[in-house]
């Protein structure tokens, strides 16, 4: 009898739905996140507002003129509809564009999860919290580039 109040007790604690963290916030409301591609490190401040994006200083349409880089920075706030609710503040160093965008948004979505910790899952399954480890493959001595080796003639 003790074995099945055992089971059944534990299966009614894995059944629970489970409880988020509380939100980490600064004293201005604000919530920190880093980001990384490439040779790209962005440092991004989330805090509510009407939907204002800047990027080291500047307007993000004048940062960012490439519709593709747009969208990979605008994705993790489209998943998760927070489009025009927060105000997002970030510098970013290194790499070209396409590397910052990648660091700014992998850097929105930390500090999403800690500004609201529900929105977690949904940026999990889209896996804009994992960081995209691939950089640029090295050069071989020998060879004109990494792969591409100089042109061979047998005769």
């Amino acid at each position: 009898m003790t074995e099945l109040a055992s089971i059944q007790q534990q299966t009614q604690t894995q059944t629970l739905p489970k409880k988020h963290a509380a939100p980490v916030k600064d004293h201005l409301g604000r919530s920190y996140g880093t980001g990384k591609r490439k040779d790209a490190v962005a440092r991004v401040w989330v805090k509510s507002g009407k939907g204002n994006i800047t990027v080291n200083n500047k307007q993000f349409d004048k940062y960012f003129f490439r519709p593709s880089s747009k969208a990979i920075v605008l994705q993790p706030l489209m998943q998760t509809k927070a489009y025009g609710m927060v105000d997002i503040v970030c510098t970013v160093k290194g790499s070209g564009l396409s590397g910052q965008a990648g660091a700014i948004r992998h850097g929105i979505s930390n500090a999403l999860t800690l500004f609201d910790p529900t929105l977690r899952s949904v940026l999990r399954t889209q896996g804009f919290l994992t960081c995209d480890d691939r950089v640029v493959e090295r050069k071989k001595y020998g060879h004109k580039k990494a792969r591409r080796s100089f042109q061979f003639c047998k005769r």
